[in-house]
């Protein structure tokens, strides 16, 4: 493998860490905002909170795979486009 290559490797997979950090801190930041009262009555999640914090990251991760397919999809599409 070329070295301009090797660095154009390194750069998409640290890319790639860093895309899916900001994801898991915003998945972090809203299920907790959407699920956890801001005052803590329990040093233990409710199993209500249990709950709603389960259906958000589903919810949270399929969305996030829609988009990117979606993404994915228009991104294909341009490139087709490009080679007209």
């Amino acid at each position: 493998m070329a070295e301009s290559e090797a660095q154009k490797l390194q750069l998409m997979q640290e890319l790639e860490i860093e895309m899916m950090a900001d994801m898991y801190n915003r998945l972090t930041t809203a299920c907790h905002k959407k699920c956890i009262p801001p005052v803590y009555n329990d040093a233990e999640i409710a199993k209500g909170e249990a709950v709603c914090i389960d259906r958000c990251v589903a919810k949270f991760l399929d969305i996030h795979e829609r988009i990117g397919k979606k993404l994915g999809q228009l991104s294909m599409q341009d490139e087709q486009l490009l080679k007209k």
